[in-house]
């Protein structure tokens, strides 16, 4: 995922109440965080492949995984958001769930001002 799309797409799943960061896989290649309530963590797109996946981890060891969304590779952002919100991780191999949930209260987003100044106002 390139970098501004994935900052977008993780300021969007926080305005949503998902607690969502930026992940820095390597250089220039970048993913969706999102941290589960039980102490997992899913990392989203985070291979350089085109289509939508994810992979579920707790302490550092695989504990599931969100197989390859056929057709993923020509989302939008929006609906990029749209399935990581629908995502239903309590099984191994994550499904997707027919509704989105509500949104739950906003959380802030990370790095305020000097999040501009670090990246160099590169995004709007």
């Amino acid at each position: 995922m390139e970098e501004n799309k994935a900052r977008r797409v993780v300021d969007a799943l926080r305005d949503r109440g998902t607690d969502a960061h930026l992940a820095r896989v390597a250089v220039y290649q970048f993913g969706v965080s999102i941290k589960l309530p039980d102490g997992r963590e899913a990392t989203w797109d985070s291979d350089g492949t085109a289509a939508l996946e994810a992979q579920v981890m707790r302490n550092g060891v695989l504990v599931g995984y969100v197989p390859s969304i056929e057709g993923s590779d020509s989302y939008t952002e929006e609906q990029i958001i749209d399935t990581i919100l629908r995502t239903d991780y309590d099984k191994p191999i994550a499904t997707q769930r027919r509704t989105t949930p509500p949104p739950a209260p906003a959380l802030p987003r990370k790095g305020g001002l000097f999040r501009r100044f670090r990246d160099g106002f590169r995004y709007h």
